[in-house]
């Protein structure tokens, strides 16, 4: 290094930064130290290089900028002779990742004093040993309180997610239940009726043609159209009025039922004409009984689908049997999160899926990838109290898969616009937000899968927009 690119011991204290140190750290800095130069409109250094390097400004201007949301934000910008960048955590050594947060410009000809990042790491630790304790515990400190704070609101969406799915769970099981009950009563209600019917009055040959009126009327059941209710309502006073003409008591009763099934006037009189009149009253209750015990095992049928289907949206949500990292389908990560948030809807918001099937599978950390569409989706519900539709979207660009959350809510106003990502910046009020739902989408979406996540808002139309390499994510 020639002595042109050194600054003496004299010209370092006339930098604020180091007017309070001694001669001989003075003359430390200035051996280890040089000088450097760098041309208007170049990047003294780049967000995420490894940081090799400290700056002391000693003249022109700089400006510091960030890539945020897919667009480079300068964050600072001065020409006053002193200040510093760049590897300024580099006394915590291997314990932090040593790279540059951010981008270094310099806007006009500028001049640095220039510290390798090992030596200013040693001054540190050497010449300040109580400073660099209160640094690391204010670091370290900061770094486990946000890492609570993050977990704790994992955890209250996880519990608000359970109370959720416990509340879309009890509304099939009670049903199954309630049909199981009365099953119950119809099969016993059917042993009594046969017993009658069969007690010596019915030959083999009529109990045959019973038998083959009970798998026609099954097979109706199955099969019946759902009426209107003014044909519903036509549907029972016609068969109500047969029963009562040929002398079923409860007629009235007994006609829903049989018309549910599909059975009619026509269809009473194939009966009557198989089974007599003595047996016409048992008969058609045997077989309200039997259309009774078809409807109600459907309903069980469709009560345990239904608990069967939100326990497997729980596992898919909850990726709770697959590694931390796999290849997973978007569509079906999304659709596990909108029966899990299923509950948090409103009847006055409507859902509406514009899903590109052609898109390829990622990979991805299908957990946290869920926990974004969840902070996503329940932001744009709350964004419209009043009711209006939600449109989840998914297309390619190029080697990119995008994922578009969209509300016709109040949308989000200008002036915080740039803030929603900030850890801790909610608008909502007080005790209703920690302000960390973005935050850690952010941080999922970047950080862990090297991502992006944008968001244009106008009232009446918010769009959120995450882009997901087409390809495998490197570890965090």
């Amino acid at each position: 290094m020639s002595e042109s690119d050194r600054l003496s011991p004299e010209q370092l204290r006339t930098l604020f930064l180091f007017e309070e140190l001694s001669e001989e750290q003075l003359g430390w800095l200035a051996e280890r130290g040089r000088r450097e130069e760098r041309p208007a409109g170049t990047a003294v250094y780049e967000e995420g290089e490894p940081a090799t390097c400290f700056f002391v400004l000693l003249g022109g201007a700089i400006a510091l900028s960030r890539v945020l949301h897919g667009d480079d934000v300068e964050v600072s910008r001065t020409d006053q002779r002193g200040v510093y960048a760049g590897a300024t955590r580099s006394y915590l050594g291997d314990r932090v990742d040593q790279r540059y947060a951010h981008t270094l410009r310099a806007v006009t000809d500028t001049e640095f004093f220039v510290l390798p990042a090992e030596e200013f790491a040693y001054a540190v630790r050497t010449w300040f040993p109580m400073a660099l304790h209160l640094l690391e515990g204010l670091f370290f400190g900061s770094r486990a309180a946000n890492a609570i704070v993050n977990e704790r609101e994992r955890l209250l969406a996880l519990a608000s997610l359970s109370a959720g799915l416990t509340h879309e769970l009890n509304n099939p099981a009670a049903a199954a239940v309630r049909a199981t009950a009365a099953l119950r009563e119809r099969v016993a209600g059917m042993r009594h009726k046969l017993a009658m019917i069969a007690d010596g009055r019915l030959d083999g040959s009529e109990l045959h043609r019973l038998v083959e009126l009970q798998d026609d009327a099954v097979h109706r059941a199955g099969k019946a159209p759902t009426l209107a209710a003014l044909a519903a309502a036509d549907a029972e006073d016609a068969v109500g009025d047969w029963l009562e003409e040929h002398g079923v008591t409860d007629g009235w009763d007994l006609a829903p039922t049989l018309v549910s099934a599909g059975i009619d006037t026509d269809w009473l009189d194939a009966a009557a004409g198989t089974v007599g009149a003595d047996n016409l009253g048992s008969t058609v209750r045997w077989l309200a009984y039997t259309v009774d015990s078809e409807l109600l095992m459907g309903e069980i049928d469709d009560a345990v689908t239904r608990i069967s289907g939100l326990v497997g949206a729980a596992q898919q949500y909850a990726q709770l049997d697959r590694a931390p990292q796999q290849t997973v389908d978007v569509h079906t990560l999304l659709d596990a999160t909108l029966t899990m948030l299923q509950a948090k809807i409103p009847s006055g918001v409507r859902v509406v899926r514009e899903y590109d099937r052609s898109l390829p599978p990622v990979s991805a950390y299908g957990a946290e990838l869920n926990q974004v569409w969840t902070n996503l989706i329940v932001n744009a519900v709350a964004a419209m109290p009043d009711g209006g539709t939600l449109t989840i979207r998914t297309w390619r660009e190029e080697a990119r898969l995008l994922v578009e959350v969209a509300d016709t809510g109040t949308g989000i106003p200008e002036a915080v616009r740039p803030r929603i990502f900030e850890p801790f910046f909610t608008t909502k009020p007080v005790g209703e937000g920690t302000g960390l739902g973005l935050d850690i989408s952010y941080r999922i979406v970047v950080n862990k899968h090297h991502g992006d996540i944008r968001v244009t808002s106008e009232p009446g139309d918010t769009r959120f927009q995450v882009c997901l390499p087409i390809g495998p994510p490197e570890e965090a």
